[in-house]
C-alpha cells in the first residue's frame, strides 16, 4: 500500500514554504528528536516537521472571533435590547461654494 506523507497532504497548495529557528533546545530533547528521525530514516529537520504536521492536523482549526464570542457566553442566555426609535435623516449641507465676495 502506498501512503501520502503527511506533508504532501499538508501542503494545499504550490507556496514558498516558511523555516523556523528553534533556540535553547535542550540537549536531551536533541538527542531524543536525533534518534527519531534516524529509527524514521529522516533528518533531524524532516522528523521535526513530521511531528509539527502531525500535531497541528489533531488540533481543529481556529473558529472565528464572532463564534468563539457567542459560544463562551451561549449558557449565560441573550439580552433583549430596546432599540429606540428611528429619527428622520437631517438634510445634508450644501455642497457648493459661497460666491466671492469682491472688495
Amino acid at each position: 500500500m502506498i501512503t501520502t506523507p503527511v506533508h504532501e497532504k499538508a501542503r494545499l497548495w504550490d507556496a514558498p514554504l516558511a523555516s523556523i529557528t528553534i533556540r535553547n533546545l535542550d540537549d536531551d530533547l536533541k538527542l531524543r528528536l536525533r534518534i527519531r528521525a534516524a529509527e524514521h530514516g529522516r533528518s533531524m529537520e524532516g522528523e521535526a516537521r513530521d511531528i509539527l504536521l502531525r500535531v497541528m492536523a489533531e488540533t481543529p482549526p481556529p473558529r472565528n472571533l464572532a463564534a468563539a464570542i457567542r459560544g463562551r457566553f451561549a449558557a449565560l442566555g441573550g439580552v433583549e435590547l430596546e432599540l429606540p426609535p428611528r429619527e428622520p435623516m437631517p438634510e445634508p449641507p450644501p455642497l457648493t461654494c459661497p460666491p466671492a465676495s469682491r472688495a
